[in-house]
Formats: C-alpha cells, sequence, structure tokens
C-alpha cells in the first residue's frame, strides 16, 4: 500500500486547511484510513481515523473543529480542518491499517500562526 499525502501549508489561527491522502497498491481490505500528527521530540498521535464503513474517531483536542471524511471509490481520505489553533501545528501523516499492519504516507507540515 502506498500513501501520497497532499494539502497542509501555513495559515493563521482561526483559518482552515485540508488535507488529502490517496491510497495506491494492494489496496483490498483496507480497513481503517487516518491521520496521526508529531512534532518535535513527541510521539506520533492519532488526529482521526475512518473505518471502511464509515465510522470516524476523532481526539479530543480536534473534535468539533476537524472533520475527516473517505472516499472509497478513489482510495482517498481527507481531513479538513477548521479553526484552526497554533497548538495544531506539527507534521501529519496519513495512515493506512490492513490486516492489522500499518502503512505511512511522508509527512505534511501544517503551520498555524498566531
Amino acid at each position: 500500500v502506498q500513501l501520497q499525502a497532499s494539502g497542509g501549508g501555513l495559515v493563521q489561527a482561526g483559518g482552515s486547511l485540508g488535507l488529502s491522502c490517496a491510497a495506491s497498491g494492494s489496496i483490498i481490505s483496507i480497513n481503517t484510513m487516518g491521520w496521526y500528527r508529531q512534532t518535535p521530540g513527541k510521539e506520533r498521535d492519532l488526529v482521526a481515523a475512518i473505518t471502511s464503513g464509515g465510522s470516524t474517531n476523532y481526539a479530543d483536542s480536534v473534535k468539533g473543529r476537524f472533520t475527516i471524511s473517505r472516499d472509497n471509490a478513489k482510495n482517498t481520505v481527507y481531513l479538513q480542518m477548521n479553526s484552526l489553533k497554533p497548538e495544531d501545528t506539527a507534521v501529519y501523516y496519513c495512515n493506512a491499517e490492513k490486516y492489522y499492519l500499518d502503512y505511512w504516507g511522508q509527512g505534511t507540515q501544517v503551520t498555524v500562526s498566531s
């Protein structure tokens, strides 16, 4: 499974950004897709995830501000980020889970200025 992420960038606090991640390769039986983020010196933490059936899970810190969605026909997962805060600044990684194995895309930087 290969994951190609796009989006991210620099935005002022209160603004919005969108991320997308397209899966290719051996995509059959991908279950959960999601987004994680990481800042220097810290662990990579879950931001949001969505199953193939559409069930979602969000980190408490982003509930009500971020929305994850998925287009199974396009094998793509999206993350709409609204009301961004400086503490959302991180490298965001796309993730796909298949048969209990994790696959990762390249990170994309999101920077929120105050």
